[in-house]
């Protein structure tokens, strides 16, 4: 898949959430007509998903706030902990790790595995799910050291 302008890291943090930001990005583009085909069925689902129910709010309800367009990603966020309860720094210490983490080692790797396969990204070294978004968008998250950021 190519770079996808306006769809940012899976490891870019929106105040103490990694993930949280990319969603946002896929909500927007979406109903900008700019989000690949591939993502489409997605939406919602899988990382989305998770995210919503570990912050407790709907996906649509998150969606239509976020097309709104009246808060930032800061306010987005904000907006879920005034839904669903904030979230200690404990909770997103074990969420990050967690989603950083996801596909090495645990239930996730036969995925990851076929992903790797499918994209042609043998030859990269993408250990977790995060790493195969960044490598299969066209970023190198391993040369930054995207997970320390």
């Amino acid at each position: 898949m190519p770079t996808i302008p306006g769809l940012r890291s899976p490891y870019a943090k929106t105040g103490r959430l990694v993930y949280f930001g990319r969603m946002l990005d896929k909500i927007r583009l979406h109903a900008a007509g700019a989000l690949p085909a591939d993502y489409v069925e997605n939406l919602g689902t899988g990382f989305d998903g998770r995210c919503c129910r570990f912050l407790r709010v709907d996906y649509t309800a998150l969606r239509d706030r976020a097309l709104a367009g009246d808060l930032d990603d800061a306010g987005l966020l904000a907006w879920c902990h005034a839904q669903g309860g904030e979230r200690t720094d404990e909770e997103c210490e074990v969420w990050n790790g967690f989603m950083m983490k996801r596909g090495w080692r645990d239930a996730g790797a036969p995925t990851l595995a076929r992903r790797i396969r499918e994209s042609a990204l043998e030859e990269k070294p993408v250990m977790t799910m995060f790493d195969y978004l960044d490598f299969d968008e066209g970023r190198d998250p391993v040369s930054v050291r995207a997970w320390e950021t």
